[in-house]
């Protein structure tokens, strides 16, 4: 069975949080769709390494913050008969970091929250950008101590 880490890569500017999409590549799976970093964790790795490794791998980034969101990316995928239960983490990313693409996509840009369903295509995608932003920007909500990656 296929492990599997998604990352969204986010920064604050002027107290709005923006996050880091990214087009795929016409030659990789999903060519042509927004989105965010996602990947397979390799078998000497946990879910959280292969989301460092995975962002550096496609946009050069190291985290000034990387935490682990509260929920997962679930859905079922019939080929392979199976329900993927995929743990998400969030990565905070300077404001002026430069971005250094792979060859798994042609193109980036920064969305906010209320934009995802326009890039998005996967609900699931959505909602959990949606509830970093939430955490991030709700006054009683915050990110738990228990949530923070040391890196």
């Amino acid at each position: 069975m296929k492990k599997l880490i998604d990352v969204y890569p986010y920064k604050i500017v002027e107290s709005k949080v923006q996050f880091l999409v990214f087009k795929r590549s016409s030659k990789k799976i999903y060519a042509g769709q927004w989105r965010m970093i996602g990947g397979k964790v390799q078998p000497e790795e946990t879910s959280w390494e292969a989301g460092l490794r995975e962002l550096r791998e496609e946009t050069g980034l190291k985290p000034a913050k990387f935490w682990t969101i509260p929920s997962v990316n679930q859905f079922y995928e019939h080929k392979s008969d199976m329900i993927h239960a995929i743990p998400a983490f969030a990565a905070q990313i300077s404001e002026n970091a430069q971005i250094e693409l792979d060859d798994e996509h042609t193109d980036f840009m920064w969305i906010s929250a209320n934009d995802a369903a326009e890039y998005l295509k996967w609900p699931e995608q959505q909602r959990l950008m949606k509830l970093v932003d939430e955490i991030l920007t709700n006054d009683i909500q915050e990110i738990l101590p228990e949530w923070i990656i040391e890196i």
